[in-house]
């Protein structure tokens, strides 16, 4: 466009000698038109070139975000840190590394309860999760309030009673013992670590916690079903059984959407020191249902 500007500038200067303006109206106009035309070529030719370059710089802002979204995830960084404790869980209960040498011989293994029939209830009522890290939102720490219900279904036909130094064991002699099991309840408070891997979709992750469980024991009791003459008795009696009153369970637990599992192992003796035989609890389960 400017060498046409120089090119008609020449030839008005050059031809001028040989025109007479005020003689020539219709050159002026013609050469009127051509300056016009030029000036609104050139201007559209710089709007042009503003629209391809905010077009460009569109076009790598949306680059630069599909990538981010391909690469990171939509809003993987920008929720808060959410752990993964509260719910209901289930699982079996079983006892490790007992010891019974402070009873007589025809007194073992009176406390060796059922694999199948003994049972943890967890329900975790309360979380409260805090993430660790600054930019990202896949560590954390994670804490609340929870109730836990444990029970040990011994054999059918023994009970265990609360002596005066010690737990003794008890022989049913009811004409029909079904059901012979002790249970109690306690209040669980976690302090957890946790990692999390996203995966495909923001609501989909790995995790994987560890940590440890106080637990303070609420009540315990013995329960004990029996048939005579075709009736169905149920005796309970409540009591603490040499129980500890405090609990420290070392536990982990991981999952992936609605597969979570859990494991927990007491760092004490199930009963407090010389007030029963030595066995160390540990559970295993899976979640009913993740709040």
């Amino acid at each position: 466009m400017l060498l046409f500007k120089k090119m008609l500038f020449n030839f008005v200067v050059i031809e001028g000698n040989k025109f007479n303006m005020r003689k020539e109206p219709f050159l002026i106009v013609f050469l009127s038109v051509i300056f016009a035309a030029g000036a609104l070529a050139q201007q559209d030719t710089t709007r042009q070139d503003s629209v391809q370059v905010q077009n460009r710089g569109a076009r790598k802002k949306s680059a630069i975000t599909l990538i981010k979204d391909q690469v990171l995830g939509t809003n993987y960084w920008e929720e808060e840190f959410k752990g993964n404790w509260a719910g209901i869980f289930v699982g079996i209960n079983g006892l490790a590394k007992t010891d019974y040498s402070m009873y007589a011989e025809a007194e073992q293994d009176f406390f060796e309860p059922e694999p199948l029939q003994s049972y943890v209830l967890n329900i975790n009522l309360i979380q409260f999760s805090q993430g660790l890290q600054r930019s990202r939102n896949t560590i954390g720490l994670i804490t609340g309030i929870g109730l836990e219900f444990q029970s040990w279904h011994l054999a059918d036909a023994t009970g265990i009673s609360k002596g005066t130094s010690r737990i003794q064991p008890v022989k049913l002699d009811y004409d029909n013992p079904r059901k012979s099991k002790l249970t109690s309840s306690f209040l669980s408070v976690p302090v957890l670590i946790e990692f999390q891997i996203p995966m495909k979709e923001y609501g989909n992750r790995i995790y994987f916690s560890t940590g440890l469980i106080i637990s303070k024991r609420l009540s315990t009791h013995t329960k004990i079903k029996y048939t005579h003459q075709e009736k169905d008795f149920k005796l309970k009696s409540a009591d603490d059984y040499y129980l500890r009153d405090f609990r420290s369970t070392a536990t982990v637990r991981c999952g992936y959407r609605w597969i979570n599992v859990f494991a927990g192992y007491d760092l004490h003796s199930l009963f407090m020191t010389d007030k029963g035989p030595k066995a160390y609890p540990y559970s295993v389960g899976l979640a009913l249902i993740s709040f």
